[in-house]
């Protein structure tokens, strides 16, 4: 499966932007490309590559979900593991993710010394 190295990050709050892309790149070493709406994330999906995507749920213009389908007409989500993060954490909204091809659903508020470990093992176990 490879090693995890780019991650595409799209969240409208610039403070969790900030948050996110600090803890991963100083503790998970990874290179993150942060993205403050779907728009953007459809813009520079294909140039960045990325092997991973963290998906906010709630976005101003274009949601998570709809950022989502998009994406999907771009990349290839079966080799592309996208991750919702959400507050919205009642078992059926989480099934519901998952049912649009979300690998997993990260809670908010989440720990950001634990991120890059949460992904990572996302990451594996989704290797085929």
């Amino acid at each position: 499966m490879g090693e995890l190295k780019r991650i595409l990050h799209v969240e409208d709050d610039p403070s969790i932007q900030a948050v996110v892309k600090v803890s991963l790149e100083a503790i998970g070493g990874y290179q993150v490309q942060s993205c403050s709406s779907g728009h953007q994330a459809l813009e520079e999906v294909e140039a960045f590559a990325p092997q991973f995507v963290l998906l906010d749920v709630m976005m101003p213009g274009m949601g998570g979900p709809e950022t989502l389908t998009r994406l999907s007409e771009r990349i290839d989500l079966a080799q592309v593991p996208v991750v919702f993060m959400t507050a919205k954490v009642q078992p059926s909204e989480i099934e519901h993710l998952r049912n649009l091809g979300a690998r997993d659903v990260i809670v908010k508020p989440f720990d950001p010394m634990r991120l890059a470990s949460q992904i990572q093992a996302i990451w594996e176990a989704g290797g085929k």
